[in-house]
C-alpha cells in the first residue's frame, strides 16, 4: 500500500522543501512565502526481501544511432516576427516549450497573439488559451491590432483537463497559453499559481508537447524582484526562457533570451508598443540618440552591445552650480549604474583635475536605454566633462572604453562590432582604447592611453576651469 509522508511545507517563490514551518525560506530569502504544501504518496522500493522486482517496461521507441535521426524534427518554423526569430534562433521547433515571461502591462499577451495571428494567417492552425481574460476582451484586442485571422482558435478556460480536450478536438500547429499561472488542475491539491500546482501543470504541458511534436508558448508572470514567479523548478522544464522587458513610460520593448536549447542564450529582439500594437524594430539605434548631427554641451554617443547586437546610445550630462551652499552637492543618474558613475567622478576630479565636489551632476540615457556595461565609461566622462566646459565636443564621433580608477582607458569586448556598427550610421571618428582597433572606410579609431587624452582628442581642456 502507498504511504503518506508527514506535513512538509514548500516555498512558493522558489519552491525549496522544507520538514517545518519558517518564517523566512533558507534559500532564496523570501518572508511569508513557505506554506504547507499537500501530501503526496511515496513509491515503493519496487521489491521486497526474497521477492524479485518487477519486470522493466518495454521501451515506447527503439535505439537509434545519431547519425540516423531525422533533422526534420528539429528544424525551426518561422514564427512571423523577425525579431522574436532572431531570439528564438530561426523560430519554433517542433516540440519545444518557450516561457515567455515579464511584468504586468509589458505586452506579453499582445506580442504573442501577433505570433498567434501572423502564424494562423500563413495556414497554421493556432490555439490561444486565456486564463487571464474572457474570450470578449481577446477579441477586442485582437480588433484593435488586426489580430484577428483565419485557423485561429480562442478558448478562455483556466482547467488543464479543458486545456488537453481542446488540444485533441483542434489538433493545433501551435499553442499559446496565458497564462501557466493562473492554469490548475484537479489531480494536485492547492490553487492555481501555486508551487505544486504550477509545476504540475508546467510538466503536463511539456508531456503533451512533446508527445505531439507540438510547439506551446507559456506567458509566465514575475514577482516584484523581477524574477520568474513560481519554482526554479519551471525554468529548468521548458526548452526556451525568454524575458519581455520594457519601461511603462518608453514605447521601446526588449526580448531578451535567458536559457536556449535551440540557439544562442544572448540575442536581443527590439520591438515598439503603439495604439495599434506591437512593431517590430529592425533597426533600434535611432531610438537611443536625439540626432547625431545635433550637438549641445553634455551630449556623448557610445554603442553598447545588448546580447550579439551592437545598439547606438547617447549620454546626456548637466553639470550645474549649488542652489545653496549649506547643501550638499546631489548626483542624480538615470538608466545608468549610480556606482560607476561615482567612480568616474571621482576619476574626472583626481585625474583630470575637473572641480566636481560642490557641483550638482545629472547623468541619464536618451530614449530610455539602460547602460550597465564598462564600455558606455568614456562615453559618460566625455558627456560630464563637455557639462562642466558648457562645451559641446565635436561631431560625428563615438567614445568606447573602460575607465579604470587611474584614469586609464581599458579595453572593451566586440570593438570590431561596435565600430561596424558605428560606420553604418555615418559616425566618422571613434575614441577607443589602444590595442587592436582598425579604421575601417569612412570611419577614423583613434586610440588613446588614459582619460586627459580622450578629452583632448575631442576637444575638451582636463584643466580649463
Amino acid at each position: 500500500m502507498p504511504r503518506t509522508r508527514t506535513a512538509r511545507f514548500e516555498c512558493t517563490a522558489c519552491g525549496h522543501a522544507a520538514a517545518k514551518w519558517v518564517g523566512r525560506c533558507p534559500d532564496c530569502g523570501g518572508w511569508g512565502t513557505v506554506e504547507e504544501a499537500p501530501d503526496l504518496p511515496v513509491a515503493g522500493r519496487g521489491g521486497r526481501a526474497g521477492v524479485p522486482p518487477a519486470p522493466a517496461a518495454r521501451p515506447s521507441s527503439p535505439v537509434r544511432l545519431i547519425s540516423e535521426v531525422d533533422l526534420e524534427t528539429a528544424t525551426a518554423r518561422p514564427t512571423g516576427v523577425g525579431e522574436l526569430d532572431r531570439v528564438l534562433g530561426g523560430g519554433l521547433v517542433p516540440g519545444v516549450v518557450v516561457l515567455l515571461a515579464g511584468e504586468p502591462g509589458v505586452g506579453k499577451s499582445t506580442l504573442l497573439l501577433e505570433v498567434a495571428a501572423r502564424r494562423a494567417r500563413d495556414g497554421a492552425t493556432v490555439l490561444y488559451v486565456t486564463g487571464e481574460e474572457s474570450a470578449g476582451q481577446v477579441r477586442l484586442r485582437a480588433e484593435r491590432t488586426g489580430g484577428l485571422a483565419p485557423h485561429l482558435f480562442l478558448s478562455a478556460t483556466a482547467d488543464l483537463e479543458e486545456v488537453a480536450a481542446h488540444v485533441e478536438a483542434v489538433d493545433p500547429e501551435l499553442l499559446v497559453v496565458d497564462s501557466v499561472q493562473t492554469v490548475g488542475t484537479a489531480t494536485v491539491d492547492g490553487t492555481p499559481g501555486g508551487v505544486s500546482q504550477v509545476r504540475a501543470v508546467t510538466t503536463a504541458l511539456v508531456a503533451l508537447a512533446k508527445q505531439r511534436d507540438l510547439p506551446v508558448v507559456l506567458i509566465g508572470h514575475v514577482t516584484k524582484d523581477g524574477a520568474i514567479a513560481g519554482p526554479r523548478t519551471l525554468e529548468h522544464l521548458v526548452d526556451v526562457v525568454l524575458s519581455f522587458e520594457g519601461e511603462r513610460h518608453s514605447a521601446l520593448r526588449l526580448v531578451r533570451g535567458l536559457k536556449n536549447r535551440f540557439g544562442a542564450a544572448d540575442e536581443v529582439g527590439c520591438f515598439e508598443m503603439h495604439e495599434a500594437g506591437i512593431a517590430e524594430v529592425t533597426d533600434p539605434s535611432g531610438l537611443f540618440t536625439g540626432g547625431l548631427e545635433r550637438t549641445v554641451a553634455g551630449q556623448a554617443v557610445t554603442v553598447t552591445m545588448e546580447g550579439k547586437r551592437p545598439l547606438m546610445a547617447e549620454v546626456q550630462a548637466l553639470v550645474a552650480r549649488r542652489g545653496s551652499e549649506n547643501a550638499p552637492p546631489r548626483r542624480v543618474v538615470s538608466d545608468l549604474d549610480a556606482g560607476r558613475v561615482a567612480v568616474i567622478l571621482a576619476v574626472l576630479q583626481e585625474r583630470c583635475g575637473l572641480r566636481l565636489y560642490d557641483r550638482d551632476v545629472f547623468v541619464a540615457t536618451v530614449g530610455g536605454m539602460r547602460l550597465g556595461e564598462p564600455a558606455a565609461d568614456l562615453a559618460i566622462a566625455v558627456a560630464i566633462a563637455s557639462a562642466y566646459h558648457d562645451m559641446a565636443v565635436r561631431s560625428g564621433f563615438v567614445a568606447l572604453g573602460e575607465v579604470g580608477l587611474g584614469g586609464e582607458v581599458r579595453r572593451v569586448v566586440g570593438l570590431e562590432r561596435r565600430l561596424a556598427e558605428a560606420g553604418r550610421l555615418g559616425i566618422s571618428r571613434a575614441i577607443v582604447p589602444p590595442g587592436d582597433a582598425r579604421s575601417s572606410k569612412g570611419l577614423v579609431a583613434v586610440e588613446v592611453d588614459d582619460l586627459a587624452g580622450a578629452l583632448l582628442r575631442v576637444g575638451l581642456s582636463p584643466a580649463q576651469r
